[in-house]
This record gives structure tokens, C-alpha cells and sequence, in this order.
């Protein structure tokens, strides 16, 4: 998951805990440590079962999913740049034969 989306998970989390618990957190060490998140989770779950918000535990779950999902692949490239690469390399005139070198004709007797 990009880390853009993380954030914007931790950001929705942290203004939810500061209206319902009066909780104070950081959303960018949120998004970025691990240890922290979980903390965090763990503390928006508990919460949301003490004062029954329902909201905490969704969003608590998003920024669980969120820090176990697997890292952005690295990124592709356009299908339209392979194919317009191999159509070159198709049609790219074949190298010239190297030019011939007269032979000797004569021999040594």
C-alpha cells in the first residue's frame, strides 16, 4: 500500500481518537513505525469497546490492513512502451554484411 494511503488511514484514525477519546497522536510516525501502529490499533480497539464507537474499530481495522499489506510492486511499464519497443527492434533494418575481402588468388609454388 503506498505510503500516501497510510497516512491519509492514520490521519482519519488520529482526528477520530482526538474527538472521541481526546487522544493525541502522531499520524506520520503512525504511518511510517510499525511498533507505534499496532499500538495504536490495539489502543482505538479497546477504546471503541469501552465507549461503543464503531467507527474506531473500522477504521483501527484499515490501519491494521494498511501496515500488513505487502509493499507497492515496483513499477511497470507502460504495455504501450513494450510493444512500441519490440515493434522497433522488428523493424530495424539488419546489420550490413561486413564487406568481402578479395582473396588471393595465386599460390606459392
Amino acid at each position: 500500500m503506498p505510503d500516501s494511503d497510510k497516512l491519509a488511514i492514520a490521519a482519519h484514525l488520529h482526528v477520530l481518537l482526538r474527538r472521541k477519546t481526546g487522544r493525541v497522536t502522531d499520524t506520520e510516525w503512525m504511518a511510517s513505525n510499525v511498533e507505534y501502529a499496532l499500538e495504536i490499533v490495539r489502543f482505538a480497539r479497546q477504546r471503541a469497546q469501552e465507549d461503543n464507537v464503531p467507527e474506531l474499530v473500522e477504521w483501527a481495522h484499515r490501519l491494521d490492513l494498511a501496515i500488513h499489506a505487502a509493499p507497492p510492486a515496483a513499477p511497470r511499464r507502460p504495455l504501450l512502451d513494450v510493444a512500441t519497443q519490440a515493434v522497433r527492434q522488428r523493424m530495424a533494418p539488419p546489420p550490413e554484411p561486413a564487406p568481402e575481402v578479395p582473396r588471393y588468388v595465386g599460390g606459392i609454388r
